[in-house]
């Protein structure tokens, strides 16, 4: 099931005297977090109205009602998110978020499963997928057009045609 909310940033520390914090973003630029005009709490019963300008790997965002350094104090720490639909994406896009729990099978014999996705790590070059086993032992797939063959975030499920020696002890 997709979630509603999603994590999107930290807020980190304050800036200035009036009540302005700075979030670090866990958006692909802190633009996008910028365009962002609600940050809620995990469960959305807190709203925070916000305006957000980037700076950094950061925003400098002003939430309605903070008007203080030591408002803005209180917040530090705080893990803000965003509504799914507020959050601009491209068509065939996916959030990190979305991928967690996600079942790892095989491309070519969907019997073959291979763990859950535990952990999305950048790399530069590409993403690597953390899959966990049931045996708790760890495998770390490349995000790849060779190994990747399809993502299916409404039914939790990434087929990969594994490379040699991914999963087994093989040369």
């Amino acid at each position: 099931m997709l979630k509603k909310y999603l994590e999107v940033g930290k807020i980190v520390t304050t800036h200035g005297i009036k009540g302005e914090v700075r979030i670090d973003s866990w958006c692909d630029s802190p633009e996008i977090l910028s365009k962002i005009k609600k940050l809620y709490n995990k469960d959305g019963s807190i709203c925070y109205n916000v305006s957000s300008k980037p700076h950094k790997n950061q925003t400098i965002t002003k939430i309605d009602g903070i008007s203080t350094v030591e408002s803005a104090e209180k917040l530090r720490g705080v893990v803000v998110y965003a509504e799914r639909s507020d959050i601009l994406k491209d068509k065939d896009a996916y959030f990190i978020q979305d991928l967690i729990g996600s079942n790892v099978c095989n491309a070519d014999d969907e019997n073959v499963c291979y763990g859950n996705v535990t952990e999305v790590f950048a790399t530069g070059a590409n993403d690597v997928y953390e899959v966990t086993g049931d045996d708790g032992k760890k495998h770390y797939i490349p995000v790849i057009d060779d190994v990747v063959i399809s993502i299916d975030i409404e039914n939790e499920i990434i087929k990969i045609r594994p490379m040699k020696g991914m999963f087994d002890d093989e040369d």
